[in-house]
């Protein structure tokens, strides 16, 4: 049984023009530095727009040295013991020095110094 499909033919391959196809194609390879540059200046622009939209909502938090703060709890610094119901939040600290933009060292109330730098996500200014 010969299926009905197999004898008939599509547009494209009926209408097929080698010649055509070369001079299409080349002309396609041709523009293609022009797509490419296209392409390269809508994503510039879909970058510019997330950050900007980005940096318009994002707020700030800007410590300075002395500041007391609070460090989040991570959870290898959790008491095991306190579940669901321990602190979110840890401290006062005080904070030493600036590192980088963002990036604080900070002391405890008796100024030892805690390891590692920390970034102004894990900080929340404490207020007395």
């Amino acid at each position: 049984m010969v299926r009905v499909e197999v004898g008939s033919g599509s547009f494209r391959r009926d209408h097929y023009d080698p010649k055509a196809n070369v001079v299409n194609h080349r002309l396609y390879l041709d523009m293609i530095e022009e797509t490419r540059e296209d392409s390269q200046a809508r994503l510039a622009a879909y970058q510019q727009r997330t950050a900007r939209h980005y940096n318009g909502r994002v707020k700030t938090r800007p410590l300075r040295v002395g500041d007391l703060v609070l460090r989040r709890v991570m959870p290898n610094t959790k008491v095991p013991g306190h579940g669901v119901f321990g602190a979110n939040w840890e401290g006062p600290y005080k904070v030493k020095f600036v590192f980088w933009e963002d990036t604080y060292h900070v002391t405890n109330m008796n100024d030892k110094l805690v390891p590692r730098a920390w970034n102004a996500k894990h900080l929340r200014k404490y207020y007395q």
